[in-house]
């Protein structure tokens, strides 16, 4: 079964078994989470479930794997001939879920 979820704003294509990497979520390490899908399908696509706005019934689990920092983003500012640049960086702060079950 696949499924596909929305978490913070953002969809994302599951299936169990698979590690995802989402916005920061704030939960425990181990903790379990639980999301209403917005469709489910079996993998051959002869079952679909397409919710308005989920699929009652439906749930797929997620356990929290590890809180992480993502890679670093380099933004850099310059007008040329002005004598004006600026250099600033970003780090997401993201969250490592692994998908328990869709059911």
């Amino acid at each position: 079964m696949i499924a596909i979820v929305e978490i913070g704003g953002k969809q994302y294509t599951v299936k169990a078994g698979d590690v995802i990497d989402v916005d920061n979520r704030n939960e425990e390490v181990g903790a379990k989470i639980s999301v209403s899908p917005l469709l489910v399908a079996k993998e051959d696509g002869s079952d679909v479930k397409v919710g308005a706005p989920v699929v009652e019934g439906a749930e797929v689990t997620l356990k929290v794997l590890e809180n992480f920092r993502g890679k670093k983003v380099t933004v850099f500012k310059m007008k040329s001939k002005k004598r004006y640049s600026r250099t600033r960086g970003f780090r997401a702060s993201l969250t490592k879920l692994e998908v328990v079950k869709v059911a």
